[in-house]
């Protein structure tokens, strides 16, 4: 599968703005087909939820590839994406977990803070992640199985 065929889902609310104008341009430019969940415009007083919940269901339903949702820390984002069942979503802030939570984990959504991560390491940050596979190994399946479970109840 090339990167011109892979969706990629973003939002981000008014704490995550500037940075999601700017990821949305470089997946352009990486060959990655965007999806903008919102926000469209800056708006002081939108909430992330109105943005995220829809990312992440799109994410779950298998509509984009994987996503990436913006806060003002993040923190805020990865809460409401991971209350989606199927998400997989974390708070990356290195490089070594952007990919080894795609690896490992099977991280489906990446969350970044629009404040505290700056534009040169958010781009090697999401490119590490839409670039990682997830590995499969037995002890992954097995992890994953219990994490499923949970949500099943």
């Amino acid at each position: 599968m090339s990167n011109e065929t892979l969706k990629i889902g973003i939002c981000a609310d008014h704490g995550g703005f500037e940075l999601k104008e700017k990821i949305v341009s470089f997946l352009i430019e990486n060959n990655f087909q965007p999806v903008d969940f919102g926000a469209k415009q800056l708006d002081n007083s939108d909430d992330f939820p109105d943005y995220v919940i829809p990312l992440a269901k799109a994410v779950s339903a298998g509509e984009v590839f994987r996503g990436i949702a913006i806060c003002g820390s993040g923190v805020g984002a990865c809460v409401a994406a991971n209350k989606i069942s199927g998400v997989r979503a974390a708070l990356i802030t290195d490089y070594f977990s952007s990919h080894q939570g795609v690896e490992d984990d099977d991280m489906n959504l990446i969350c970044l803070g629009g404040r505290v991560t700056g534009y040169a390491s958010a781009e090697e940050l999401v490119l590490a992640f839409l670039n990682a596979k997830f590995i499969g190994a037995d002890r992954h399946l097995r992890r994953l199985k219990k994490i499923e479970s949970i949500e099943k109840k």
